[in-house]
């Protein structure tokens, strides 16, 4: 239907040239905290260069190019300049996190259907089509008439069951996959169906206990480190011997150890032959990446193009390498600085591909809906502090997602940087600095106690900050290394100027990576698919890793398992799990709770 033409004598609202608010989701607004325009969305934007008509609506923002198919927002009254996002991709991918842990309902599973995005519980859109033979609900989908079922028995079909914990077990303590069926005297079709039967039961188990969460427990502080993780996936066709290369995104409590999403930038669900005709036939590629449909998901055309900007960027890369963590901090602002999207990390080269199943997704995609997965799962949580790996893109989405409780003061985050090139023994020397100055400080303030000294001495290296980067970042170098973070630097990335100077020495002192540190540091040593690679040479530089996987979604699935055995199972010095810590649990598990788990009714 044609519009209706305005009068002749009213002015022209210009046409946005941002994506449309998702499921209440609107990522496009100037992220300093420190602006008035934080938060708020874009209502009418001028383009650049274009004069404001007589009586139209004022704007604080206005568009700029940042890339090949990157349009970006710039801020009038900071100048801080976001790319825009789609907000339709942060949605879907949300979306695809929640369905995982089944905080929300099951749906039809067909994704053209308008009934993909409605669960269930609104039986006007399902009809009940009676059980399957093993006693699954099973229901028909009055959109597209597509049968789908829910299944209800925990060991649906299997046999050998008395083999399930002795599986699980090998699995979780670093056995090679042909050893654990070596052990457990089984084929590898077996195996491989009783990890998909394992990761069911695991994310049923943990959506249960983390449901509590959104109905609010009472828990007045949360202390979280968040950071990435790699993984290589090995090449299957000889002819094409180039690695996938996965990243995933981990948030784990730095006082109970708890982990409370790790999210991979894979979805084994999509069909990419698929994906990508209708992506060609809408003509996706020839649109900016924040206005496409699928604008979440890597295009082989799009892969393409990235190993072409890859080949011209070599040339800005430099190999000076700052040996102190101050100078590393100033490299990774430096090198941020030279991308089209200041908030994409990920890179490609000629010896990596993408997966031959499945479908990968934009690592920032990945990013913004973790922490808008989170900011859902800390709704009932008093106060939350983060503490970032020094990432622009992990900074944007703690800014987005949390908009509403930084500006209620509910929610802070800070950048971490840690120097991890020392040797042993520049780590024993730099503890042992910080011991001989804190024994000194002692003798010099007598009437003060450890921790009000450890305050102290925080403040005045806060009255010693140095600002770096093009945002103009303040730094300050942490006074107790240890000898997991020997040399440590912060930065408050929400700081409004109304925390008193003790109020934010406490909080940088509680600033480390620990958690999440650790978690990873367990899911090298206890999963043999993820340890560090063993590598071999191979041809023109690319790298057989020798355990690896083979198809990307074990990695999804190992990874889920884990997290859930990490959470529930596995117990530290003082015999208890995180999870008990936290308060989802009484006592650790056994390996039968998981395996044997079935739903209450």
């Amino acid at each position: 239907m044609k519009e209706e033409e305005s009068p002749a004598d009213a002015p022209k609202t210009p046409k946005l040239p941002i994506p449309p608010e998702v499921d209440g989701i609107q990522f496009n607004f100037c992220k300093n905290p420190r602006c008035e325009n934080y938060g708020v969305p874009v209502s009418v934007i001028a383009p650049r260069g274009r004069p404001r008509a007589v009586g139209a609506p004022q704007t604080t923002y206005h568009t700029t190019g940042k890339g090949p198919g990157t349009p970006g927002l710039t801020c009038k009254l900071c100048g801080e300049a976001p790319p825009i996002k789609s907000n339709l991709g942060i949605a879907e991918e949300l979306r695809r996190m929640l369905i995982k842990l089944d905080l929300i309902d099951a749906s039809c599973p067909e994704e053209t259907c308008a009934n993909h995005v409605l669960p269930v519980s609104q039986r006007h859109h399902y009809q009940s089509f009676g059980r399957t033979r093993a006693g699954s609900l099973r229901y028909r989908c009055k959109g597209c008439g597509r049968l789908f079922s829910i299944a209800q028995k925990a060991t649906l079909r299997q046999t050998k069951t008395h083999k399930n914990k002795l599986i699980l077990k090998l699995l979780m303590n670093k056995n090679p996959m042909r050893r654990i069926c070596e052990v457990a005297d089984i084929t590898p079709p077996m195996l491989y169906r009783r990890i998909s039967f394992f990761h069911r039961q695991c994310l049923a188990f943990a959506a249960s206990r983390e449901r509590r969460l959104l109905e609010g427990i009472p828990i007045r502080r949360l202390y979280l480190a968040v950071d990435r993780q790699d993984y290589m996936i090995n090449w299957t066709n000889q002819a094409e011997r180039r690695n996938v290369q996965l990243h995933a995104i981990a948030t784990a409590d730095n006082g109970t150890g708890y982990v409370f999403g790790m999210h991979l930038d894979f979805d084994p669900t999509l069909d990419a032959a698929v994906i990508e005709a209708d992506a060609a036939a809408i003509g996706d590629v020839t649109k900016p990446y924040a206005f496409r449909r699928y604008a979440r998901l890597w295009l082989k055309a799009d892969y393409t193009d990235a190993l072409r900007q890859m080949k011209r960027d070599k040339r800005k890369k430099s190999n000076k390498i700052n040996a102190s963590v101050t100078g590393k901090v100033a490299d990774t602002y430096a090198d941020t600085e030279q991308r089209d999207d200041v908030e994409v990390q990920e890179t490609h080269d000629f010896d990596t591909k993408l997966p031959a199943r499945g479908m990968q997704i934009h690592c920032e995609y990945t990013l913004y809906a973790h922490f808008y997965f989170l900011e859902r799962l800390f709704r009932g949580v008093e106060k939350v502090r983060f503490f970032l790996d020094q990432e622009s893109g992990i900074r944007a989405a703690f800014l987005a997602a949390f908009k509403g409780r930084v500006s209620a003061r509910t929610a802070d985050a800070f950048f971490v940087r840690i120097n991890k090139d020392l040797t042993v023994n520049e780590r024993r020397q730099s503890v042992a600095r910080s011991r001989a100055e804190f024994e000194q400080a002692q003798l010099n303030h007598p009437n003060l106690s450890s921790s009000e000294l450890k305050t102290l001495l925080i403040q005045q290296r806060m009255a010693q900050m140095t600002t770096i980067g093009k945002w103009n970042d303040a730094w300050v170098l942490h006074p107790f290394p240890s000898m997991d973070e020997p040399e440590k630097a912060m930065c408050c990335l929400t700081n409004l100027g109304d925390y008193a100077s003790d109020h934010m020495a406490r909080l940088y002192a509680k600033a480390s990576l620990h958690a999440v540190d650790r978690f990873f540091m367990q899911v090298r040593r206890r999963l043999s698919l993820l340890e560090r690679p063993i590598q071999t040479a191979s041809a023109q530089g690319r790298t057989w890793f020798g355990y690896s996987p083979y198809n990307p979604e074990m990695v999804v699935k190992v990874l889920d398992i884990f997290r859930v055995f990490y959470n529930y199972i596995a117990v530290g010095e003082d015999n208890k799990t995180p999870a008990m810590r936290l308060g989802l649990a009484r006592a650790p598990l056994a390996l039968e709770d998981l395996i044997y788990y079935r739903p209450k009714a």
